[in-house]
């Protein structure tokens, strides 16, 4: 998780605790290996009870040294494609009421 969205969930998690229970989501991970530790840890807070409307997706950069680390990225076609969908997948769920 990003320091911005820990510091997001930081700040609003008490507001909303109760009040978002079964809203979905979906992550989306972008790890320098093959995304796995993050995936496993990418659980939003269990007691939020959001419903995750997909599996993690995750793009895998193959930076592994901190030369790559600081480059900057590019993200495949396929990789960017696959987000898009996502996104889409969960805008359109959203619109037609689905979630």
């Amino acid at each position: 998780m990003s320091g911005q969205m820990k510091d997001f969930f930081d700040r609003t998690y008490y507001a909303v605790l109760d009040q978002v229970n079964g809203r979905p989501y979906a992550t989306l991970i972008c790890a320098g290996s093959d995304g796995r530790n993050a995936r496993n840890k990418s659980s939003v807070s269990p007691s939020l009870a959001l419903k995750a409307i997909a599996d993690p997706l995750i793009v895998c950069t193959h930076a592994q040294t901190m030369e790559e680390i600081l480059r900057p990225k590019h993200i495949a076609e396929s990789d960017l494609k696959a987000c898009e969908e996502l996104g889409a997948t969960m805008a359109c769920g959203l619109a037609l009421g689905i979630y």
